[in-house]
């Protein structure tokens, strides 16, 4: 139950870890001196603001600490005070001042040799490493400590270690070794009969055993944790864990036993004033009565935790209920009430999603899938087919910007760059802000997000209106179904299929969207989600493979879920081009390949092909005829085989290139020790069409036979990481051409990184990206390119272009002619 759109089991706070405490033991001598008194009274005083979660205020204080601690040359007292201040500075998410402070009190308490002190300051920034998602970095400090607390006997000390390196290793998706520590760290708070800690290790593992399927160990864990919170009354760590129960209850089918815990946290909650564990409980009842079929029960419950998640700004868990809303008035058929939630719900969801790491992106996104597929099924179900594909072209634009944002890629006006900059670290901090709150609720710190938010938001609308073509990086509001149509070119028909697949009480099927200058239609089309999926899989192998000789077959299978459904409505328009806009493992299939077998014809023989990343207007509003005009003028800059030795050595690419440069008078070629970067930067900006006969690596996990990094161009200097593809001057640029390139085919990729390729360069001012999904045979490359610069010589568009080009080879195996597809305006 991991999905949005079946009632995902939330809970708003976990259990808080165990955690070394911030540990204030002055060892100055006994004086009547007036500043350490004065001192002993500002400690005090600062502990008591810290406790009260009056961190700003704590700080001023103890900046005072520190400046009289330096005066009277009290080293262990002025390491302290620096800790303490890390220690709120971390409170309110500004990670880095904490570190900063960390690392001053650490390098006193080495100096005189602290140990204790030392371990808990290396907790500190362990601590601060892990909320800030860099878990390897945490656990290079929490091994630092633990020796230390063993060393000086802090037993409590150890076992909250031991703790925290258990935390790292669930979050990492390592649940065996999280045991590991964790049954440590148990045995030591028996050992020092530490009743809280115990109950808190007790349900670290119980949610481990839950998160691996577990359900019975979990529940014993969960069980032995609940009557020691009750002894040592801990009220919120009782209803928290009487929620995690009822959660687990749920999750192996005993509602009515699920019900009965979540009822007895309610009022425990509502005692300790938990206001978002409270709301996450109400929803999870909620969840549970519409399991039952209990909707009107269901949202009553929602409907009550509704105004509470919005009191205590808990985002998630607000697009979690307004989906699970959205799922009871579909369920009672009013689909306008599932509607408006399911919206509400998305723009929550892609206001959280553009301020994540990128280390959390994929995991959230993952998560949060389900409703945007249920809004655009419904809508298309209730014959707003427009409202469908305004949701499906912002979902596939923010797609693209994440991945854009995966890889830090730049933008071209350093203005634009600075202030973007400034967002993101504010970002930063409000993601900081939001995992303390997952741990500690309050209002103070809820008061703390709202700012930050509506600050940072303030901040994005300045940037969209002062340099609008970065706006797709922010813009969470749906673009006018006019303004997309309108950017499509005359006498080309739009195709967009997508799935909606895999979500509770919504059908399989594919739904193809049909898009003109002036028309928008959609079909929806049954499938069996594993089967298309395994179907996929299947011919992106065949396709690589000349010696399968039933790559037809599976081609025309294809053909008839994808094309066949929608293939009377292209035929009506007539079509000069039909551009497909590719989504997840869609963007492997090189659409053209696709068999008719009722006329024994590919695709592409009907049809020249091209592929847009999304529509948008300000990727095609250039002139054209001008450009077009110029682009003869001018000619290409061709770089070729830059490291003419193994494992990077394509002898094949330097004939290509010199032929290609041939054609056009006034074109650049630069081969071997020339091909550098810096040449590129010169002579970029002065051609239309540039070719780059070199190796592109874009699988994830880069390309290690050539020796090269994720996201990189082979230059002879130097390997070029595309997050500075704006850099590079392509304004003037009408294609960009990548004859060599690497793209990830692995099961499980979703074609980002050829999509965020093209999108990225896009991004940067190139009108269109031709690029290949493998790396084909030379000599069929090279006959293909050359053949594709004739005929733009000739006057051809560049989709008729790569047509015509392509159909010289069509009797061969589409493994030699289909790998190159073309990205963008194929005019």
């Amino acid at each position: 139950m991991k999905r949005i759109i079946s009632g995902v089991l939330v809970l708003g706070v976990c259990l808080t870890p165990l955690t070394v405490p911030l540990m204030v033991r002055p060892s100055w001598r006994q004086s009547q001196n007036l500043q350490m008194e004065e001192i002993e009274q500002l400690i005090e005083k600062a502990k008591q603001q810290t406790r009260q979660g009056k961190h700003q205020e704590a700080i001023e204080i103890w900046q005072q600490v520190l400046t009289l601690s330096r005066q009277l040359k009290e080293k262990e007292t002025e390491a302290l005070a620096l800790l303490a201040i890390g220690f709120n500075y971390k409170n309110i998410g500004r990670n880095r001042e904490a570190l900063n402070f960390y690392n001053q009190a650490l390098a006193i308490f080495l100096e005189v040799n602290d140990r204790a002190g030392e371990a808990t300051t290396l907790n500190n920034i362990g601590l601060v490493y892990n909320s800030i998602g860099q878990p390897q970095e945490a656990l290079k400090y929490f091994n630092q400590a633990l020796p230390i607390s063993r060393e000086v006997n802090d037993r409590d000390g150890e076992a909250a270690t031991l703790n925290n390196i258990g935390l790292v290793y669930r979050s990492i998706g390592q649940p065996q070794e999280a045991l590991k520590y964790f049954n440590q760290a148990l045995l030591i708070a028996r050992e020092v009969n530490n009743r809280a800690g115990e109950a808190t290790t007790l349900s670290n593992i119980g949610l481990v055993y839950d998160s691996i399927g577990q359900p019975q160990e979990a529940l014993k864990y969960f069980n032995q944790a609940l009557p020691i919170l009750r002894e040592v009354n801990n009220r919120a760590g009782e209803a928290t864990t009487l929620s995690y129960i009822g959660g687990v209850y749920n999750n192996i089918g005993q509602p009515q036993e699920a019900l009965k815990y979540f009822n007895q946290a309610l009022p425990i909650l509502r005692e300790v004033n938990d206001r978002a564990v409270e709301a996450a409980t109400l929803n999870n009842i909620g969840v549970v009565y519409r399991g039952i079929g209990q909707p009107q029960e269901a949202l009553k419950y929602y409907n009550l935790a509704l105004p509470i998640l919005r009191e205590v700004n808990d985002r998630a868990v607000e697009a979690t209920t307004l989906s699970n809303i959205g799922l009871v008035y579909n369920r009672i058929g009013q689909p306008t009430q599932a509607i408006s939630n399911w919206e509400e719900s998305i723009k929550l969801i892609l206001e959280m999603r553009r301020g994540l790491q990128k280390e959390n992106r994929r995991k959230f996104l993952d998560a949060k899938s389900a409703t945007p597929i249920a809004l655009i099924s419904l809508l298309i179900d209730v014959n707003q087919p427009d409202r469908a594909f305004q949701h499906t072209n912002r979902i596939t634009t923010f797609d693209l910007a994440d991945y854009t944002r995966l890889i830090n890629a730049k933008v071209s006006n350093p203005q634009a760059q600075q202030l973007i900059d400034q967002w993101n670290q504010k970002n930063e901090q409000i993601q900081f802000l939001y995992r303390q709150f997952e741990s500690n609720p309050s209002d103070q710190l809820s008061q703390q997000i709202n700012a930050f938010q509506e600050e940072n938001n303030k901040l994005a609308e300045g940037i969209t209106r002062q340099f609008p073509e970065v706006a797709e990086l922010f813009e969470t509001t749906l673009t006018d179904i006019e303004k997309l149509r309108s950017s499509i070119p005359a006498g080309t028909v739009v195709i967009q299929p997508v799935l909606l697949t895999n979500v509770k009480n919504v059908p399989n099927t594919v739904a193809i969207f049909i898009v003109t200058k002036d028309q928008l239609s959609v079909i929806k089309n049954p499938i069996d989600p594993t089967e298309f999926d395994q179907l996929l899989t299947e011919y992106r192998e065949q396709l690589q493979n000349t010696g399968d000789a039933n790559y037809i077959e599976t081609s025309a299978k294809i053909y008839n879920i994808l094309i066949r459904p929608v293939e009377d409505k292209i035929k009506a328009f007539s079509p000069k081009q039909l551009s497909i806009i590719a989504t997840g493992k869609l963007r492997y299939i090189p659409f053209e390949t696709l068999y008719d077998e009722q006329t024994n014809q590919y695709l592409i023989q009907k049809y020249p092909i091209n592929y847009l990343t999304r529509l948008s207007s300000r990727s095609l509003n250039l002139n054209r005829e001008t450009v077009a005009r110029n682009s003869l003028q001018k000619g290409v800059l061709a770089l070729g085989n830059p490291i003419p030795r193994d494992p990077q050595n394509l002898p094949g690419t330097e004939e290509e290139v010199k032929n290609i440069a041939q054609l056009f008078p006034g074109s650049e070629s630069f081969f071997h020790d020339n091909a550098t970067l810096d040449k590129f930067k010169t002579f970029a900006p002065r051609f239309p069409f540039l070719h780059l006969a070199t190796h592109g690596c874009f699988q994830p996990e880069g390309c290690q036979k050539l020796g090269m990094k994720a996201n990189t161009l082979l230059f002879a200097d130097q390997q070029l990481n595309i997050a500075d593809a704006a850099l590079l001057g392509l304004q003037n640029t009408e294609l960009l051409t990548l004859s060599a390139c690497q793209t990830a085919l692995q099961a499980n990729s979703n074609g980002e990184e050829i999509a965020g390729l093209a999108y990225i360069f896009e991004r940067a001012g190139a009108k269109a990206v031709m690029a290949s999904l493998w790396n084909a045979e030379d000599n069929t490359t090279k006959d293909i390119m050359i053949q594709f610069y004739q005929n733009i010589k000739n006057g051809m568009s560049k989709g008729e272009a790569l047509q015509k080009a392509k159909l010289t080879q069509i009797g061969r195996h589409p493994y030699y002619w289909s790998p190159f597809i073309l990205i963008g305006d194929a005019r």
